[in-house]
């Protein structure tokens, strides 16, 4: 069992994404979305828009996700 992978093919918003390759549902609703990430993100009228960035569906994106998490909520 691989714990930084699922999808969810029954999710109407399925695939989210144009992924040629590896694709997760595991942070459907990133964890990064209210930190300072280095995600492409765009600002639309002050609302963080995050369509264009793939880094939580990727392979290294959990990897990434944790370490972002550590260091600027816990500070590690």
């Amino acid at each position: 069992m691989n714990y930084k992978f699922f999808t969810h093919q029954d999710c109407a918003f399925y695939p989210c994404h144009d992924l040629n390759e590896w694709r997760s549902c595991l942070f459907c609703w990133c964890p990064l979305y209210l930190l300072d990430c280095d995600g492409t993100f765009v600002l639309k009228n002050g609302i963080k828009d995050c369509s264009n960035c793939v880094i939580p569906h990727t392979e290294e994106g959990y990897d990434y996700i944790l370490e972002v998490v550590q260091s600027k909520v816990y500070r590690r």
